[in-house]
């Protein structure tokens, strides 16, 4: 019988702790496994920034870890996963997971992801950036991770705050072959409706 897939999430303390809880609710009813870390800071984002508790949170994933439980089993890369994603991502995690400097579970497990050539998704959240983030990042990519900053698509319409995270996180998922059904596709039918007909003109 085939395993479903397993996934672990970061919550770092960046804002935008929606991203991570919208992944985790998104994922609930999916066939896929997740492995919630999230860190001490990202707690305390998270109560400035919803009306969420810590505990309802966590109890949205399959397993949540102390972020400094170092030993658990994300820590090794034996434990088998199909990938990682950090929603949203601060700049002193990344800069952390670029060094291989970690300190805490969520890094250690960035890392780990990254040396076991798995697929690692970060929605650093920061702007504007200097150059030593623009160098950091190309260091991540240059080792295997995918930078995604939150960016909204306006093309898909979106009319709450509610949709645009949808759409980013739908966005995300798509990195790990996963269709969670929240994003727009462009081209796609709009409401039921067909999209509307491209005139071409050609040169003469």
């Amino acid at each position: 019988m085939p395993q479903p897939k397993r996934l672990i999430v970061g919550i770092s303390g960046a804002s935008g702790t929606v991203f991570g809880v919208r992944l985790l609710k998104a994922l609930k009813p999916l066939a896929v496994e997740t492995h919630l870390i999230m860190s001490q800071s990202a707690e305390v984002t998270l109560a400035h920034e919803t009306g969420d508790k810590v505990a309802d949170v966590r109890a949205l994933a399959d397993v949540s870890y102390s972020v400094k439980d170092i030993g658990a089993a994300t820590a090794s890369g034996s434990f088998p996963a199909h990938g990682m994603i950090i929603a949203p991502c601060s700049i002193r995690s990344m800069s952390a997971i670029a060094t291989g400097a970690t300190s805490n579970l969520l890094t250690r497990s960035a890392d780990v992801t990254l040396k076991e050539r798995r697929p690692l998704v970060l929605l650093v959240r920061e702007t504007p950036l200097h150059t030593g983030h623009l160098r950091t990042m190309l260091a991540l990519s240059e080792i295997g991770a995918v930078i995604m900053p939150p960016v909204p698509a306006f093309y898909a319409r979106p009319e709450t705050v509610d949709d645009i995270v949808d759409h980013t996180v739908g966005r995300a998922l798509d990195l790990f072959d996963i269709d969670a059904g929240l994003a727009r596709r462009w081209g796609e039918p709009r409401d039921g409706k067909p999209p509307p007909l491209r005139v071409v003109r050609r040169c003469k």
